[in-house]
């Protein structure tokens, strides 16, 4: 390097350097608050947890564990193990050690009611590691959506009439295939690594009745014990916590092959939706006009009752149907006959998020008495090439557990998706609440979009945010001048309660302190979830990304907060934290 060019990069780095973030006005009041003679001990520590944290069960030991905590993270020095001073208490306030829900709790939701209860972390083509027409098929993106806590994984699987064998792959597409073993093996492998709750295979079966029943034996044999397979079409699901560390197929009664050739060929010659319209974003690449939408068929149930046909009975290996431990299927007739519950059996019944749409308008009360005893599963519009996703919202506040989502397709609507299952310590099961449960006092059910009363209001303060400074490397902003940041600050829920606030922008910050507050009156506060995402104004193009997180507001921790942001993809940033307040008033 020549010393021109070193002297350019030294005035680059000095341009950068960044002082020490300063504890806001609001924390040093309350530091003078809580402490005596500029130190705060394990005493008033105690009282600052109860009085302002809320966390009424806080006792001296937790306190005294607090600064044994920031003392082995060199945070406290040897002579200040008995108290804390003002940069500490501040540093505290911004740990890991002080997150914005309470991970203590673990799962925490009663886990022994019917699998019907619960939202299910779903995904979508869990094969496929990027768009939807020309991506490789692997077992990887399967065992990243495991270890994020996707408990409903999605396999399409075709004949390999070559090799006589079975292969996953999304059909009438140029993706490329991998091998149906290979997938179940690593389900198999990873199903339980971050949650002992049960794991759903759904199968998408384009198969012969002689690859069926090789299916069957690849299925039995892998997973063995861990497969759950009832001996007749059940009466009730099971539970989450009856069913833990066992594996459940999903799947239609199989047609033979060509029949629901057929029938996918017929679905998709009257043209899929055009409308894409998504209020979380456009992100439709270019390779959509490379196809049209007959090369991308997606799953499609049948039009009539599977098991009720004696056609399919004869065409359909007896070995695989016995496996399938939660029959799926849409029966004859419309939409009110799809959403007919049998009081002696139980069902998933699919729709596409159009069909969705337009089902909630007509039949929004018939789809929540529904799903009370039934799974509905909701996928992608066809035309979503680039694996994008749509708003989760109308599937959640109509019931539907299976909200199956392209894992890849990095977006707002995925962000929602992160944030609805960091619930429940992470398991891939939220408990639906009451009101998607039980009818009312005249037997009504919920209504979304109705005009209900303000049940609690939360109050949001944004103090400041650091760190990107040293995750330099991993965001991306102006090279001449400190970023000018700025946040959002909102909620996502029912109509009622959706709205996106915003903060000043400060100029020429790695520090932003912005010290704003902010008030949510929620009618649903059980279904919301609060969004946060942080841009830096540039003048001349889009503003840059700098981080996002959404956290449910029903697990929500009050007090003053460090809240770790996330990239795009969903992925923590090393550093990157906000220090904000959580109040219900």
């Amino acid at each position: 390097m020549s010393k021109q060019t070193y002297r350019v990069c030294f005035c680059f780095r000095r341009r950068f350097r960044v002082v020490a973030a300063e504890a806001p006005s609001d924390v040093k009041n309350l530091f003078n608050q809580y402490s005596d003679n500029g130190m705060m001990n394990a005493e008033n520590l105690q009282r600052f947890l109860i009085e302002v944290q809320k966390e009424e069960n806080a006792t001296l030991e937790d306190a005294q564990g607090i600064m044994d905590n920031l003392h082995d993270l060199k945070i406290l020095n040897i002579f200040h193990r008995k108290g804390l001073h003002l940069d500490a208490f501040f540093k505290y306030l911004f740990a890991d050690i002080n997150p914005p829900l309470n991970t203590k709790l673990g799962i925490h939701h009663d886990m022994n009611a019917p699998l019907s209860h619960y939202f299910i972390y779903t995904g979508h083509n869990s094969y496929l590691t990027g768009n939807q027409l020309s991506s490789d098929c692997s077992d990887v993106p399967i065992i990243q959506a495991l270890h994020r806590g996707v408990r409903v994984i999605e396999l399409d699987i075709w004949p390999n009439s070559a090799k006589d064998d079975v292969e996953v792959l999304h059909g009438g597409t140029l993706t490329t295939p991998v091998a149906l073993i290979k997938c179940l093996m690593s389900i198999k492998e990873h199903a339980f690594s971050v949650s002992e709750y049960p794991v759903v295979i759904t199968l998408e079966d384009h198969l012969t009745t002689d690859l069926q029943a090789k299916v069957a034996e690849m299925i039995t044999q892998t997973f063995g014990d861990m497969l759950f397979s009832p001996d007749s079409c059940l009466n009730e699901f099971p539970s989450p916590e009856a069913l833990k560390r066992r594996v459940l197929i999903s799947t239609k009664p199989p047609k033979e092959y060509l029949q629901a050739k057929e029938v996918e060929e017929k679905h998709t010659s009257k043209g899929a939706d055009q409308d894409d319209t998504d209020a979380w974003g456009r992100e439709v690449s270019d390779i959509k006009a490379r196809y049209n939408d007959k090369n991308n068929s997606d799953d499609t149930e049948a039009d009539e009752d599977d098991e009720g046909d004696p056609t399919l009975q004869q065409n359909t290996a007896p070995e695989y149907k016995r496996i399938i431990a939660i029959h799926a299927g849409r029966g004859k007739g419309g939409l009110s006959d799809w959403l007919r519950a049998d009081p002696d059996k139980v069902r998933r019944l699919s729709l596409s998020e159009q069909e969705l749409g337009k089902a909630v308008v007509t039949h929004g009360k018939e789809i929540i008495r529904f799903t009370q005893r039934n799974l509905l599963r909701i996928y992608p519009k066809g035309i979503r090439f680039d694996s994008s996703n749509y708003n989760p919202f109308v599937a959640w506040t109509h019931g539907a557990q299976m909200v199956a989502f392209n894992m890849q397709g990095y977006g707002r609507s995925l962000w929602l998706m992160h944030g609805m299952f960091r619930a429940n310590g992470g398991c891939g099961y939220v408990k639906k609440p009451d009101i998607l449960l039980k009818a009312g006092p005249n037997n009504e059910v919920f209504d979304p979009e109705a005009n209900l009363p303000v049940k609690t209001t939360l109050k949001v303060t944004v103090f400041m945010g650091e760190g990107w400074y040293y995750d330099f490397e991993h965001t991306h902003f102006d090279a001449y001048s400190p970023p000018d940041f700025y946040a959002k600050i909102g909620i996502a829920g029912v109509p009622a309660d959706i709205v996106m606030k915003k903060t000043k922008t400060l100029e020429d910050n790695w520090i932003p302190t912005w010290d704003e507050q902010f008030e949510f009156p929620l009618t649903v506060p059980e279904l919301a979830l609060l969004r946060v995402e942080v841009h830096e104004y540039d003048m001349s193009e889009k503003d840059d990304f700098a981080g996002q997180t959404c956290l449910p507001v029903a697990e929500l921790k009050q007090g003053i907060r460090a809240v770790p942001l996330h990239n795009r993809k969903g992925e923590k940033y090393n550093s990157v934290k906000l220090l904000m307040r959580f109040e219900f008033i």
